[in-house]
């Protein structure tokens, strides 16, 4: 199987989702990964039981495996010389370095740039942070909810005006599984970039800019035209301006989504399937002009017809359907939708006890095929192994645990 970057080495020092979830996917694509964890405590999300957040069963722990699959963990302490020594030794053969530590601990730690550019001239530094490398909160953390979901204005503009509250993302780590695709594509830049250049490159994400950058088209047209484009009330079933876009509840309670961008080139072939040809006979709906001036109307048309029948009749009733359309699934339906099933997205994986899980797959995929997936490491399984790597004898290596450098 095709994996680009095989034989491309990175150390990385970060815990929690939005930064290590770059590892999960340079793993994928074939990478080594050395996943550095504190020498007591390991990843801070390996204690985490908060909810559907923390779901575990035996050893498998989803919020340590979708961000830290394929990697291999060693626990050291890094503020300890022979913690930070054998830090150093992993970085020198590197050809990546990942941090997401705040600027105060990266300067105790001496984790900065030329810290480590003093083990490794060529090694590629990498930056995850909450709000970016300048700026009056440069040095202040974030997690994905304050700083991608409701600083960046994607929180207020899903939450309708009369929504009783903001409405929340919709899934732990949302904001930092977008931003570890973000940070994976950075790296490979930076990979090719030296590799032409001979230049390594030091490399920031944010979660505020993921999150500005995820709402690029709105925040352009609102600098553009000095407008906020505001949700719509959630009595309103159609989009104002086209009555085939909107969410559509059925006869049970569920929801169907129109998204037909086009309405002139669509609207026939819906009224068809929602038995509305009359609607055809109406001058006023014979152009997409008329369908967009009188979008109230025909919005509540389509509403009235979806809201006839189940949610299971739509399913099939709309395979034929010529213009773009979904139903509004849960997770356990995701996860049998044929279409992800097709394209591998969800892979079977083997958890370290011998059972079988399954884990979303990065959506990037080589030669039309999934990209191959393993487990996530145990909390420092491979320090000795990678110790003996980099060539530390057996004394040494329990020299440096009886000193607490490592575990």
């Amino acid at each position: 199987m095709y994996q680009p970057l095989t034989g491309v080495r990175m150390v990385e020092v970060a815990q929690f989702t939005f930064t290590p979830a770059a590892g999960a996917v340079l793993t994928e694509w074939g990478a080594e990964v050395i996943k550095v964890e504190h020498a007591e405590t390991g990843d801070a999300q390996r204690g985490l039981r908060l909810g559907a957040m923390g779901a575990a069963v035996g050893s498998f722990h989803g919020i340590m495996e979708h961000p830290n699959r394929g990697k291999r963990s060693i626990g050291l302490a890094l503020d300890t010389p022979g913690g930070y020594e054998v830090l150093l030794d992993l970085i020198r053969d590197a050809d990546v370095f990942l941090i997401n530590f705040l600027p105060a601990s990266r300067r105790r730690l001496k984790l900065e740039v030329d810290d480590i550019r003093k083990a490794n001239p060529r090694v590629i530094y990498v930056r995850g942070s909450g709000h970016g490398q300048r700026g009056p909160e440069a040095e202040k953390g974030g997690y994905d909810y304050p700083s991608f979901w409701c600083r960046t204005g994607a929180a207020w503009s899903v939450t309708p005006p009369d929504s009783p509250r903001p409405i929340g993302m919709p899934a732990g780590a949302y904001g930092d599984s977008i931003g570890g695709m973000t940070i994976a594509g950075g790296i490979a830049a930076a990979l090719l970039g030296r590799e032409r250049t001979g230049e390594p490159s030091v490399v920031d994400v944010s979660l505020l800019g993921v999150g500005v950058w995820a709402m690029g088209l709105n925040l352009t047209n609102s600098m553009l035209i000095g407008e906020q484009f505001a949700p719509a009330p959630l009595a309103s079933p159609a989009a104002p301006i086209n009555p085939i876009v909107g969410n559509f509840r059925t006869s049970d309670g569920r929801w169907i989504n129109f998204n037909m961008l086009q309405p002139g080139r669509y609207f026939a072939d819906v009224c068809k399937h929602l038995e509305l040809e009359h609607l055809l006979d109406d001058d006023r709906f014979t152009s997409a002009e008329g369908l967009m001036a009188n979008a109230p109307e025909v919005g509540g048309a389509v509403a009235e017809a979806i809201a006839e029948k189940p949610y299971a009749y739509w399913l099939e009733h709309l395979q034929t359907m010529e213009g773009q359309w979904a139903p509004l699934q849960n997770l356990a339906e995701l996860v049998e939708d044929p279409q992800v099933k097709a394209n591998g997205y969800v892979v079977p994986i083997t958890d370290a006890d011998g059972n079988e899980r399954r884990l979303v797959a990065n959506p990037v995929q080589f030669d039309e095929r999934p990209p191959p997936t393993v487990r996530a490491p145990l909390f420092a399984e491979h320090t000795d192994e990678i110790l003996r790597e980099i060539g530390r004898s057996e004394d040494e290596i329990m020299q440096l645990k009886i000193d607490g450098a490592c575990t």
